[in-house]
């Protein structure tokens, strides 16, 4: 993709491809940023992912910690719809949650694709962390409890700075599935200057045929988020914290 991005025009459509270009342009770069829409998809994509992945992570972090440290009737049978639901095509959602935007008058608005992120990335959130949160024995809360901690005091001094690497891998696999998400995007929202850029990428193919070369470098940039997005937070992702932290 990057090769490709940096091959003037009448060398990308070729019989033989060459991975490292002989000849270099950036001509594709500078028509992939100054395209019209370029700069306010970049900034509605950003506005999405980020709050719906935010509020995932808030409210799928409260619901691993109580399906993990809490026993109440119906918990099991709680986990299991939450395994449905990440078992339903993304799809098959299509329908009813274009009717359920449209009552809600909420289609063509932003706040539309944030609740859809929303909910499609909580279950996954919801069940991850509850594996990191059964990971950290019960005994480190017990024993921050004893010391005078009450229950909220143990779990935002003891249990959430060990949950970091947890709360980075959740993110990132949140980030990325909302980041690339295009169908829901397309469906509801039609205004050019609201579309996120999975969208704007499908306007580099029209009636008169597809700006590869374009198209190659706003994917290239497109991608630049979420590499900066991971080795921003590629350090807590580290298995292992616990380890040692109780002697046997």
């Amino acid at each position: 993709m990057l090769a490709s991005a940096l091959k003037p025009k009448g060398t990308l459509l070729t019989s033989s491809y060459d991975l490292v270009p002989f000849s270099v342009t950036g001509v594709n770069f500078v028509t992939a940023w100054t395209k019209q829409g370029f700069l306010s998809s970049l900034g509605n994509s950003l506005l999405v992912t980020l709050t719906a992945v935010v509020a995932s992570i808030l409210v799928g972090l409260l619901a691993a910690v109580a399906l993990s440290r809490l026993r109440f009737r119906g918990r099991k049978s709680f986990l299991m719809l939450m395994l449905v639901a990440q078992l339903a095509p993304f799809e098959a959602l299509l329908i009813p949650m274009f009717l359920m935007m449209r009552d809600l008058q909420l289609y063509e608005h932003l706040s539309s694709l944030i609740l859809v992120y929303f909910a499609v990335t909580l279950p996954f959130c919801a069940w991850t962390l509850r594996g990191f949160v059964n990971g950290i024995p019960v005994e480190l809360e017990e024993a921050a409890m004893v010391d005078g901690c009450g229950r909220w005091g143990a779990f935002q001094k003891v249990t959430l700075p060990l949950l970091g690497p947890g709360l980075v891998a959740t993110s990132v696999f949140a980030f990325i599935t909302a980041w690339n998400e295009f169908l829901f995007a397309k469906v509801l929202i039609r205004s050019q200057d609201r579309e996120t850029l999975p969208v704007f990428l499908s306007g580099f193919q029209t009636a008169f045929g597809t700006d590869w070369g374009g198209a190659m470098a706003a994917s290239v940039l497109f991608t630049v988020p979420a590499l900066v997005f991971f080795l921003v937070v590629q350090r807590k992702m580290v298995a292992g914290v616990t380890a040692g932290a109780v002697k046997g």
